[in-house]
């Protein structure tokens, strides 16, 4: 008798058992990776702040000391000041001067997420610390990180590792 050609019932079961246990080893790692990826903004819109902070204190001897400046009938926020605006969909607050830093235009929804508990951020003629807050992977904990005016990127709060 000549044996139909294909897979038994039994084979195809182990390997959707296999396929199984690939995903599920998978899918955890993918997702901390995606949410590792996520902390990027936060650590290049740092970066780009410091810049932009450390130009300011070029042209005028000075860091931005104020939460916001109104010059006629514009105020600008800490970091706008500093002339930094963020482009896109931001995941992170950031805050300076231990305020929250809002541009028009923002999603509302981005109030709830400041540091909480609140990074202490200064801003004085001769140093600042600038926060990024924001939650990478859709759980309790926000992902808090700093910079300062030695150029100290900080994790504050890994998002990520807990």
């Amino acid at each position: 008798m000549k044996r139909a050609k294909g897979f038994t019932l039994i084979e195809l079961m182990i390997v959707v058992a296999i396929i199984g246990i690939l995903a599920a080893i998978a899918i955890p790692n993918f997702l901390r990776f995606q949410a590792r990826a996520k902390q990027s903004e936060a650590k290049q819109n740092l970066g780009a702040i410091f810049t932009a902070y450390t130009s300011y204190f070029s042209d005028n001897n000075t860091f931005p000391s104020n939460s916001s400046i109104t010059i006629g009938t514009v105020t600008y926020n800490c970091l706008s000041v500093a002339d930094w605006e963020p482009k896109g969909q931001l995941r992170y607050c950031y805050e300076c001067m231990n305020a929250a830093a809002f541009w028009t235009g923002w999603d509302a929804g981005m109030a709830a997420i400041r540091c909480n508990p609140a990074v202490n951020t200064n801003g004085t003629q001769i140093d600042f610390t600038i926060a990024a807050c924001g939650n990478v992977d859709n759980d309790a904990t926000q992902d808090q990180w700093t910079i300062d005016t030695a150029k100290h990127l900080v994790n504050v709060i890994d998002d990520v590792k807990l």
